[in-house]
């Protein structure tokens, strides 16, 4: 039997009264890979944050390696040989690979100077240990997503970490980024480093994991054998049900529904050529495409977040030019981006705050800001969302991804946008919560808004579409009505590529 490297029981923590961790155990055995799954908000992030020093624990107690520890700060939890790799990486764009795998710990010549020759011979050695080839030298900022989150791991080996916890670290990757980092996970469970996995994607789940714990609303559920289990059976865990939404059978939207957004030969240099289509009120018109095909280009251009270099765009009929993201919200279009931390919000602001952003000028009283009203109004609002926060004074940065999404949509909804642009709307959500967002546009699109839904999921597609476009390299491949959409048809137009 594998050797128990970390054991967590009785975790207690609290936040300002709300009981976030409530009495959670976790275990993890030397060389193996345990996945911790649970809605957003269900403490997941928390634990480990207990775990790595970050919050101290307020109950319970942590071992590591037979020996109980009391971390109180991610130095300590590192030098014992503890390392996290979040979803948003923390590194310095700037700084070459070989800086900032070794920044702090710099090897020397004499006294004073930094030998970056043996950094970067040193950094070439761990990459050779976990079989990536990436150029020491080269400035972090110049590598994909996939390449940097190499780097973090190499830095962890670095500090000759025995436990790695990797927070979404799929978010981002490309398929092949994901094989690649899978196959480094494979090498350091059999050089016998234990790994925490948090990830919403029960294929890579059930692909990579040894066991599966689950948590709901800060508590502790169980813990499942994966080869031995199925996704069904860790969904009921998760949420107390099966959240799995059959695709849709018809459109919902009469064919004589007016056209309320119509876009004709939209071209952007080599992102987007000649695209043309349409959307009706009440419909759920569906972006389906492979990364790189083009789908965010053309709602950016269309949203005037970028310019485009030809083409027509009509609102309702008339032929309208968006040079501003402002002018477009002028005329009833919004835009959900997938990056919603960065475009969608401002982190360090509250829910109510960021739930009238949009619409900020409606709540000045002569010249002075109605705070009251608007926490009221950004109350009513997200109730009707169902969005969970202690309170409209809660910073964002503090919710959950599917919450935050929620406040997003709120600030629209305030603002009586008719066209709602969703770029992944369920990126980095748990499935409970895309369940919720689900209904969310359905609800939207039975009162009349029009929604232009780009999504890297075929089964989202599928069960939330009207119609279907399909991108390839920049071009409209194939519009589908729903009734014809299969998986297989989307991919054959995804992938159909100009001779």
């Amino acid at each position: 039997m594998a050797e128990v490297i970390l054991e967590m029981q009785g975790i207690q923590k609290y936040f300002a009264g709300v009981h976030a961790l409530k009495n959670v155990q976790f275990q993890l055995k030397k060389g193996e890979v345990h996945a911790l799954m649970g809605e957003n908000g269900a403490g997941k992030s928390t634990l480990m944050k207990v775990l790595c020093g970050i919050y101290p624990r307020d109950g319970g107690t942590v071992k590591l390696f037979g020996k109980e520890v009391h971390f109180s700060n991610i130095s300590e939890s590192q030098q014992a040989g503890i390392s996290i790799i979040h979803q948003e990486l923390n590194m310095m764009n700037h700084l070459t690979v070989a800086q900032n795998i070794y920044i702090g710990r710099e090897p020397k010549k004499g006294r004073l100077t930094i030998d970056d020759k043996q950094m970067e011979r040193d950094a070439k050695v761990l990459f050779d240990r976990i079989g990536v080839k990436i150029d020491p030298a080269a400035t972090l900022g110049t590598l994909t997503v996939g390449k940097q989150q190499m780097v973090e791991i190499a830095k962890a080996i670095s500090r000759d970490s025995k436990l790695l916890v990797l927070d979404e670290p799929t978010a981002t990757l490309t398929q092949t980024e994901v094989d690649e980092l899978f196959a480094i996970m494979e090498d350091l469970r059999n050089k016998g480093i234990g790994m925490i996995y948090i990830s919403h994607r029960m294929d890579e789940i059930t692909r990579i994991s040894d066991r599966v714990s689950v948590m709901r609303d800060g508590e502790y559920i169980g813990t499942l054998i994966t080869k031995d289990t199925t996704k069904d059976e860790i969904v009921k865990m998760m949420v107390g049900r099966v959240i799995y939404g059959d695709a849709k059978e018809k459109s919902n939207v009469p064919k004589d529904a007016p056209v309320v957004l119509e876009v004709k030969n939209l071209c952007q240099g080599k992102t987007i050529k000649n695209v043309s289509f349409y959307l009706r009120k009440g419909e759920i018109l569906g972006f389906s495409g492979l990364m790189g095909a083009g789908r965010t280009e053309v709602a950016r251009a269309i949203y005037g977040a970028d310019p485009y270099d030809s083409g027509e765009i009509y609102i309702n009929g008339k032929q309208v030019t968006l040079k501003s993201p402002s002018e477009a919200v002028k005329n009833g279009i919004c835009y959900l981006s997938e990056d919603r931390k960065r475009y969608g919000c401002l982190l360090i602001k509250s829910v109510a705050e960021n739930t009238v952003l949009s619409s900020l000028e409606n709540y000045i009283d002569h010249g002075v800001i109605n705070d009251s009203r608007i926490e009221r109004e950004a109350q009513a609002m997200n109730e009707v969302l169902k969005t969970k926060t202690p309170s409209m004074k809660q910073q964002i940065k503090n919710l959950s991804g599917g919450n935050q999404q929620k406040v997003i949509v709120a600030k629209w909804l305030i603002r009586d946008s008719d066209i709602f642009i969703f770029d992944e709307p369920t990126r980095g959500i748990d499935i409970g919560a895309k369940s919720e967002m689900y209904t969310l546009m359905e609800d939207l699109a039975a009162k009349g808004k029009s929604i232009i839904m780009i999504s890297s999921e075929l089964s989202e597609i599928l069960r939330l579409s009207d119609r279907v476009m399909v991108m390839c390299e920049g071009r409209a491949t194939a519009t589908l009505d729903i009734e014809d959409a299969t998986q297989e048809e989307i991919m054959k137009f995804a992938t159909m590529r100009e001779e």
